[in-house]
């Protein structure tokens, strides 16, 4: 039996932004980089950053497996569906998992985590 390689995308000292292997797409929690946007325009940024990973491992949301998403404020919750809604692929929505968390900054109001196949 020979291993399956890893690969790591945008590795850094404390963690990757991604590793696929095994035909599966493991994405780190994903965050707005303009933290004025209101929930929805948060999320949007969001999703826009999981579009470009996944396309760098050769997928695309129509392929997830599953998202875990993380909000900061259950006031947000329906914000955020807002942009989740316009953004998945009709017919091909993950299962997903929302909880309310205390995030590592104040500012973010969501972070996204997701599993692909590529």
């Amino acid at each position: 039996m020979s291993k399956q390689e890893i690969e790591r995308f945008d590795v850094g000292a404390r963690m990757s932004e991604m590793a696929v292997h095994n035909g599966v797409a493991y994405l780190a929690g994903q965050v707005p980089e303009d933290t004025n946007a209101d929930i929805t325009g948060q999320t949007a940024q969001v999703l826009a950053a999981i579009d470009k990973l996944l396309e760098r491992a050769g997928t695309n949301k129509g392929r997830i497996l599953r998202a875990q998403i993380f909000l900061a404020d259950r006031a947000d919750f329906a914000g955020m569906n807002t942009a989740w809604e316009a953004w998945v692929s009709a017919g091909h929505t993950p299962p997903r998992a929302t909880v309310i968390a205390g995030l590592a900054r104040p500012e973010w109001k969501v972070e996204i985590v997701v599993t692909a196949a590529v």
